[in-house]
């Protein structure tokens, strides 16, 4: 029982990280968002380091930062992976 709380916690931590990153790109899309507002400074603060290696993977000069994206599969994959180990 105790092991199956922990996937749960593991899977809902994950769940969390996955949707502030959709946050952010949601923001991203928002020509008129203050960056300096607290809420919006916290979320950037939060992503950054883990998007950050993913955007320095890809060319210079593209239209869409596809970065999040990656990172989602990657966070996908970390998932599954940390899940197993407990399994």
């Amino acid at each position: 029982m105790a092991r199956y709380q922990v996937i749960l916690f593991i899977q809902r931590l994950f769940e969390a990280y996955e949707l502030l990153i959709l946050a952010r790109v949601v923001l991203s899309w928002l020509p008129t968002i203050d960056y300096t507002h607290p809420v919006v400074n916290l979320l950037y603060r939060i992503t950054e380091p883990f998007l950050r290696p993913f955007r320095r993977l890809m060319p210079r000069g593209l239209m869409l930062d596809f970065s999040p994206m990656i990172a989602l599969i990657v966070l996908e994959f970390l998932k599954q992976l940390v899940i197993s180990l407990f399994l």
